[in-house]
């Protein structure tokens, strides 16, 4: 999708919501574009998957969506690009590399941040520890303790970015790690109630912090029908979070999900897969003068497209 084609579908958001439809150029005067580009459970996929008739052939690859993401920084001035955890696991490039490709393609592509899944402590915190100089980018953990381990001091809890005047705060959550990763990977770190902690951020980041945005990076996964924390019931449960970019369960989702609250905040959820087969893009306009958020569109971009044969 261009920008013209963008713009097009931003307008009709605009016009859905009740606000007055303006020419684009004074539109464009009195608004900032923020562009949030995100990915989540990358497993390792540097190639694209081969084009053999297997299920999402030719799709993905990380070249393709350098190639993407660099396409829409020169149209859009102001582009966070955020990743939802997994990055580590999934083809002989981690068993062979343990990381160090991963990590060094996001730098090239100027990640600003991501958080931890599961997978990523597969090797274990030394194998964390021994590919992190290679990342050019923060990690962001509001839950994992980690001040017993190897990796004490090595990540916080947030992260403030400011674009064009806009206060964009970043968290991260994990997955409780018990059951789910042999104890040895994870070693002394601590999992903390994600509910609590996200509380906690939102209190720090719009109080203190004084933040016009608050997005948290998750991989807690998109929906569980047992009582077992996931990003619906984190939604629910903690008003203030303008964005949850989720992760874990791999889910296709064709449009964000919304949660509103009783105050009239809402939030919204959304996810992108698996394996880099998607680019998610969701664009938000702020008022320059009283930097509100005014809407918000979102596209799913596939990252290249399969050959059909015939």
């Amino acid at each position: 999708m261009n920008r013209r084609d963008f713009l097009k579908r931003t307008a009709v958001g605009v016009a859905a919501t009740g606000f007055m439809a303006l020419p684009e150029d004074i539109w464009a005067a009195s608004t900032v574009r923020l562009t949030i580009l995100h990915t989540n459970d990358m497993h390792s996929r540097i190639d694209p998957f081969p084009n053999d008739g297997r299920t999402n052939g030719g799709l993905g690859g990380m070249a393709r969506r350098a190639t993407l993401i660099s396409q829409i920084r020169q149209q859009e001035p102001s582009v966070l690009l955020l990743d939802s955890g997994d990055i580590f696991q999934g083809t002989p490039f981690f068993n062979f590399f343990g990381g160090e490709l991963e990590y060094k393609l996001m730098t090239q592509m100027r990640y600003d941040a991501a958080t931890f899944g599961n997978h990523d402590f597969d090797n274990g915190l030394a194998g964390l520890q021994r590919q992190l100089p290679n990342a050019g980018f923060p990690f962001l953990s509001a839950n994992y303790d980690f001040s017993k381990t190897i990796l004490k001091d090595c990540f916080q809890p947030y992260k403030v970015f400011e674009k064009q005047g806009i206060k964009v705060g970043i968290f991260g959550l994990g997955i409780e790690l018990a059951g789910l990763v042999d104890k040895k990977n994870y070693e002394a770190t601590v999992y903390l109630d994600p509910v609590q902690r996200a509380a906690d951020m939102v209190k720090q980041l719009r109080e203190n912090e004084k933040c016009n945005l608050l997005i948290c990076l998750s991989h807690l996964g998109y929906k569980y029908e047992n009582a077992k924390i996931d990003d619906r019931k984190l939604a629910q449960q903690v008003p203030g979070i303008d964005l949850i970019l989720g992760g874990h369960t791999h889910t296709f989702m064709e449009a964000p999900e919304k949660i509103n609250h009783s105050n009239g905040h809402e939030t919204i959820i959304n996810q992108v897969g698996w394996a880099g087969i998607n680019l998610g893009r969701i664009d938000f306009n702020f008022s320059k003068k009283n930097k509100q958020k005014i809407n918000v569109a979102a596209v799913v971009l596939p990252v290249g497209q399969p050959v059909i044969s015939s």
